[in-house]
């Protein structure tokens, strides 16, 4: 954090995510007074930190080591103005807003201005997240390099080759979070229909999606080992697998044409 405390910091947008992102910054060693954050609507909890030194919606400091763009799509045509100062020269700019591409904030922002646009999900609220990373041709290894460790601080980094894998990933680990939350209400509800308790099934439900993905990112066996590992010839796991793994209703069909749908939305988005 040498370099960011040295120029500061400016987080634009402190919602779930840039909370999030913050709160690991600040264990990381990002001190609040280096730390810009503008917001109109600031939580208790960032009105807290502005009291012990944070600096919330205050001028900006001349040269940042980095602006981190954490607004809704929707919203930043109205913020991305009090940043046009800051453009043009070796201040970085990362964003994760989704379908954003990196020409809009160029033409904003200047078309020399370092660009890194990435894409987190919701899992980076409790610290484990994964976010992907791709750079305009104005943004060196260092500043790759300095975005992956500020990234770092809420999960786990990937880098792209190119922008347009981009709505690819939204759809994929962007979106991905929903995805298992409604499986998660899909297989409670399965539950409740075969005569057990609401709350008894959620908790089955929760623990085991849970517990399954800890064991597929930990163990040796890939998940398609470990698929097969739990499916017993001619058993239940066996029974319900012929329903979901079917190639015309099950889940591949399902997810694909979901996928697709998410990754449409929001090349759709970076066109409007």
């Amino acid at each position: 954090m040498d370099q960011v405390n040295d120029r500061g910091l400016v987080l634009l947008g402190c919602g779930k995510m840039g909370s999030a992102m913050l709160t690991g910054w600040l264990k990381a060693g990002l001190r609040l007074e280096n730390t810009y954050v503008l917001d109109p609507y600031p939580s208790d909890w960032v009105q807290r930190l502005a009291a012990k030194g944070l600096n919330l919606n205050t001028d900006l400091p001349a040269s940042p080591a980095i602006c981190v763009l954490a607004v809704k799509p929707q919203m930043m045509g109205e913020a991305l103005p009090r940043l046009q100062a800051l453009g043009g020269g070796d201040v970085l700019f990362l964003s994760i807003a989704a379908g954003t591409s990196i020409a809009t904030f160029e033409a904003a922002l200047g078309e020399g201005t370092p660009i890194i646009r990435a894409m987190p999900n919701t899992p980076a609220a409790v610290g484990h997240g994964i976010t992907a990373l791709v750079g305009s041709g104005n943004v060196d290894g260092a500043g790759m390099d300095l975005a992956a460790r500020l990234l770092s601080a809420v999960g786990q980094t990937v880098r792209l080759e190119d922008e347009a894998q981009m709505d690819a990933v939204t759809a994929v680990s962007g979106s991905g979070p929903a995805y298992v939350f409604h499986l998660i209400e899909t297989l409670a509800a399965a539950g409740v229909a075969e005569g057990l308790s609401a709350d008894l099934s959620m908790k089955l439900a929760l623990a085991t999606v849970a517990g399954a993905g800890d064991l597929a990112e930990n163990a040796d066996e890939n998940v398609t080992q470990l698929r097969v590992n739990v499916t017993s010839p001619g058993g239940t796991t066996a029974a319900a697998l012929a329903v979901l793994m079917d190639d015309k209703t099950g889940f591949p069909p399902l997810l694909k044409r979901a996928v697709a749908a998410a990754a449409a939305r929001g090349r759709a988005l970076g066109k409007a």
